[in-house]
């Protein structure tokens, strides 16, 4: 029988994004990424179900020899959604109707249509096909402490996760997972659990969690790396005439010399008083300088320091006069 009428078209080709001539290594690719883009159990797409059916749809036709050389023969150039006639003799080459009893095609969708070709009927359900989809991979921010990043800590991780309930529809389920971190975490350490994501379709593999690592702001210290930094503060004569103090470390104050003519933002190096390495080490602790002044002295301090000023020869704008010069 001579079948007549008009069919809503569909670019499958476009759909899927590959040229009309692409192999079927290049269909089954692009069919697996938009698959797993568009799944409706972990995609945040408008419209994923249907982006995703159409996806399938498409990828049942165009991996089908007998199916694409149909398709093929439809021609190209019309619009998506657009009502068309197919070439004359085009649907007796191809439409077998077994006990269907359909007899014309007006105004049905292509992919109804292509189901009913020889290879099968439309194969439904979340599964998409034979072909694995893996489980997505989650990324959750966890904040450490410098003293848990320093001997190592364990984290219960809250999270609420699609799951696949048999129902088509995803659901949202609350899991917690327990991390544990291993002493040397640093600043944007990114750390992986193998298998904690999402779960896998048509025996794909689950996905996995990752935890990006960050350090809480500290009190005292500041974390480059391995490396700690702290703020030292020195009164003018104490960076002057040297001395001994006392600095803050992670595993308890130690003493440290400071020279005479210590000078603001110099760095003293206190090895290995940082963070343990992974492997084997440790960072190093830096107590940066920083000249701090009275700001309400006594009488006796005030006349203490006019004396100094009398006195000094000391003038910290030489270089001014210098710049003078040479203009």
């Amino acid at each position: 029988m001579q079948l007549a009428g008009k069919m809503k078209y569909k670019d499958y080709y476009q759909i899927l994004g590959v040229d009309r001539n692409a192999g079927a290594d290049e269909i089954k690719k692009a069919y697996r990424k938009l698959a797993h883009k568009f799944h409706p159990d972990i995609s945040k797409e408008k419209n994923a179900k249907e982006k995703f059916q159409e996806v399938g749809a498409a990828y049942e036709t165009l991996k089908n020899t007998e199916k694409r050389a149909a398709y093929d023969q439809l021609g190209s150039g019309h619009q998506a959604g657009q009502d068309f006639e197919p070439p004359p003799g085009w649907a007796s080459q191809f439409v077998h109707h077994g006990g269907s009893g359909q007899s014309g095609f007006d105004n049905i969708d292509l992919s109804d249509l292509f189901a009913s070709l020889s290879g099968g009927g439309r194969r439904g359900g979340m599964g998409g096909g034979k072909f694995p989809i893996p489980g997505q991979d989650f990324e959750v921010a966890a904040q450490i402490t410098l003293e848990q990043a320093a001997c190592g800590t364990e984290l219960d991780i809250n999270l609420s996760v699609p799951e696949y309930d048999g129902s088509g529809l995803p659901r949202r389920v609350p899991r917690v997972f327990k991390a544990r971190i291993s002493k040397g975490a640093s600043e944007g350490q990114r750390l992986r659990l193998a298998g904690k994501g999402g779960k896998g379709l048509n025996g794909g593999r689950d996905g996995d969690l990752w935890l990006t690592i960050s350090i809480a702001p500290h009190a005292l210290f500041r974390a480059d790396g391995h490396d700690l930094y702290v703020d030292l503060p020195l009164a003018p004569w104490e960076a002057v005439l040297g001395t001994t103090v006392e600095v803050p470390t992670l595993n308890g104050a130690v003493r440290l010399k400071i020279p005479a003519g210590s000078t603001a933002g110099q760095k003293m190096r206190l090895a290995g008083r940082g963070l343990p390495k992974p492997h084997d080490g440790q960072g190093n602790l830096y107590a940066v300088i920083q000249i701090s002044v009275p700001t309400v002295p006594t009488d006796r301090e005030r006349e203490l320091l006019g004396q100094l000023a009398a006195e000094s020869k000391f003038d910290p704008r030489r270089h001014f006069n210098r710049e003078k010069s040479v203009a």
